[in-house]
């Protein structure tokens, strides 16, 4: 009896090792990382960027101020880097998907207020 038990708790867990393993080898990671140019100036364009640009499922963001080069890890199944870069457009800060309104702009601090692109 005992070793029937055993038998049956030795098939189980390796049916749940099996399943494991074959999705750690053949499943998708969510987990992405980024790296893309934001537009700005100093400290605190860093604080602002990396503010709005953290939200759910960002797990690590940072601002570098000499390169103007976002690098980003987010969950894609809980945001996208469409939706980071909108946020960082909405507090004044031109992305390469969204580009910051005017008015926003214009209420950034004057040291904030970097070099536009022409379109």
């Amino acid at each position: 009896m005992k070793s029937i038990i055993l038998k049956n708790l030795l098939i189980i867990l390796s049916i749940f090792l099996i399943q494991n393993i074959n999705n750690l080898v053949f499943g998708q990671s969510s987990q992405i990382s980024k790296t893309i140019e934001v537009s700005g100036n100093c400290k605190m364009c860093k604080k602002q960027i990396e503010k709005a640009g953290k939200t759910k499922g960002v797990s690590d963001i940072n601002w570098d101020i000499k390169s103007h080069l976002l690098t980003i890890s987010y969950d894609s199944l809980k945001t996208s880097i469409d939706k980071i870069q909108l946020r960082i457009a909405a507090v004044g800060y031109d992305t390469p998907l969204f580009k910051a309104n005017e008015e926003t702009y214009n209420k950034l601090h004057m040291c904030c207020q970097y070099p536009r692109k022409k379109e």
